[in-house]
C-alpha cells in the first residue's frame, strides 16, 4: 500500500485521475520518474520538509480583537485555529497538514462546514483530489475526487492556501515538480549506491595464472573461493596452488564521484527549500554547527522561509475565513515567539526587555511562561534612567537631599 492509497480513511481508486495527477510522475533528465512518493524517499527532501512541518508546529495561531492586541479567546475562529479545526485533527495537525502540503504540492485545501452561518469545521482536503476552475462567468470554484466521482465545492466553502503562483494561474507551482530534475538526479544517485552496496560496484578481485585453465577449473576455482567470501567468514586463510595469485581491487569512492554527487544533492534539495543545510545534519564547504554561526542561520531559516510560509497562511485565512465585516475587527497572526519555547535564555531575555521597555506588564509576561499573576503586574513599567539628550546637566529637584558629609 502506498503513502496515499488511504487518505483520511476514504480509500483513493484508480479511477480518480485528479488524485493520481502526482502519482504520474514527471519526467527528467536523468531518466527517473519524480513523484511525490518518490521524493520523500530522500532523506534530504523528508529532513528539510519535516523541519519546516516541526518549526510551523510551534507556532500558536491566535485571534486578535480589534486592537490586535487582546487575544479574543471567545471568538468561533479561535477555537477552530488555535485549538481544534474539526473532530479529527487537533489545531497542531492541521497546520502540519498544511506546512506539509505547501512543500510538496504548492497547495493546502480544507473544506469549510457551517451549521446554519456559523463556522464549525476545517476539514482539510487531498490536494491531489481538488482541481481549481472557472465557469463561464469566470467564477472560480473547486472540484474534489472522491471515490470516483466529483463534487463541486463553491469558492465560499474553501479555505485555500497558495504557495508560489503565476498571474492567471489559480493553483501554487508544485516545488517538487517544477524542480523535478534535481530530484531525479539525487534519486538516480541513490540508486547507484543502492546496486553498489547491494551487488558491489565491480567485482572484489581476480586471480591470475600463467596457464590457461579449464571452465570446470574455473568453477572449482569460484566454488572454493567463496567459502571465504562474507563478513562472517573473515580472517580465514585461503592456500592457492599452482602458481595461482590474487590481487584485491579497489576503487576510491571519489574517482566514481559517488560521495561528491549525494553532498551536492543535499545541497542542492535544502536550496529548493530555503532551508540551512546545517540544519538538517549537513555540514559542508566549513560551515560551523557550533556558536553565533548556527545562531545567524536559524535566524536566516525563519525570515527567508518560516515567515513568507506563516504570512501565506495568514494572507489565506484573511481572505477565505473573514468576511467583510470582521477583517475589521477580527486580526489572525501566528505567534512567532513559539518558537523560542525551547532555549530558556533567548526566552528570558526577550521577556526581560519587553517588560523593562513596558511592552510588556509583569503579569503578560508571567502569562507567557505560564504563571499566575501577582498583585500590581498589571502596571507597565519602564526603566527611567534615560535622559533626554537637552536635559544633561541639569539638577533633578525631585531628588532626594544627600546628607551633608562630616569633615573628617
Amino acid at each position: 500500500m502506498g503513502l496515499f492509497d488511504r487518505w483520511r480513511g476514504v480509500p483513493i481508486k484508480l479511477t480518480d485521475g485528479e488524485f493520481w495527477r502526482g502519482f504520474f510522475g514527471l519526467g527528467t533528465t536523468s531518466g527517473e520518474c519524480v513523484t511525490i512518493e518518490s521524493s520523500l524517499q530522500l532523506d534530504a527532501v523528508w529532513a528539510c520538509v519535516n523541519l519546516i512541518r516541526n518549526a510551523v508546529v510551534m507556532l500558536p495561531c491566535l485571534v486578535y480583537k480589534a486592537d490586535g492586541v487582546t487575544v479574543d479567546k471567545d471568538s468561533v475562529l479561535y477555537e477552530l485555529l488555535h485549538d481544534m479545526p474539526n473532530m479529527d485533527d487537533t489545531a497542531s495537525d492541521f497546520w502540519a497538514m498544511a506546512a506539509l502540503c505547501l512543500c510538496l504540492d504548492g497547495n493546502f485545501f480544507a473544506e469549510k462546514k457551517f451549521n446554519g452561518e456559523k463556522l464549525i469545521a476545517l476539514n482539510p482536503l487531498p490536494p491531489l483530489a481538488v482541481s481549481v476552475c472557472r465557469d463561464r462567468s469566470n467564477n472560480r470554484y473547486y472540484e474534489l475526487t472522491e471515490d470516483g466521482k466529483k463534487r463541486r465545492i463553491p469558492e465560499n466553502r474553501m479555505f485555500h492556501v497558495r504557495g508560489a503562483t503565476l498571474p492567471g494561474c489559480d493553483r501554487g507551482m508544485s516545488p517538487i515538480g517544477v524542480v523535478r530534475n534535481a530530484i531525479g538526479n539525487a534519486l538516480a544517485g541513490e540508486r547507484v549506491a543502492g546496486k553498489m552496496f547491494a551487488n558491489g560496484f565491480q567485482v572484489a578481485g581476480v586471480l591470475s595464472s600463467d596457464q590457461i585453465l579449464k571452465p570446470e577449473q574455473r568453477k572449482q576455482l569460484g566454488d572454493v573461493l567463496g567459502q571465504f567470501a562474507g563478513s562472517d567468514r573473515a580472517g580465514k586463510i585461503a592456500v592457492l596452488e599452482a602458481g595461482l595469485k590474487y590481487q584485491q581491487l579497489t576503487i576510491d569512492p571519489k574517482d566514481a564521484q559517488m560521495l561528491e554527487t549525494r553532498q551536492y544533492s543535499v545541497e542542492q534539495i535544502c536550496r529548493i527549500f530555503g532551508v540551512p543545510p546545517v540544519m538538517i545534519g549537513h555540514a559542508a564547504n566549513g560551515t560551523t554547527t557550533w556558536g553565533s554561526g548556527i545562531e545567524q542561520l536559524i535566524l536566516q531559516f525563519t525570515k527567508t522561509c518560516l515567515g513568507p510560509l506563516v504570512k501565506s497562511i495568514e494572507s489565506a485565512i484573511y481572505r477565505d475565513l473573514l468576511d467583510s465585516k470582521t477583517r475589521k475587527s477580527v486580526f489572525v497572526k501566528f505567534s512567532m515567539e513559539g518558537i523560542l519555547r525551547g532555549d530558556s535564555s533567548a526566552r528570558a531575555e526577550f521577556l526581560s526587555k519587553m517588560v523593562q521597555s513596558g511592552t510588556y506588564t509583569v503579569n503578560e509576561a508571567r502569562a507567557y511562561e505560564n504563571k499566575a499573576p501577582v498583585a500590581g503586574g498589571d502596571q507597565s513599567i519602564v526603566n527611567g534612567t534615560m535622559t533626554p539628550l537637552d536635559k544633561l546637566g541639569e539638577a533633578n529637584d525631585n531628588a532626594p537631599a544627600q546628607p551633608e558629609t562630616r569633615a573628617a
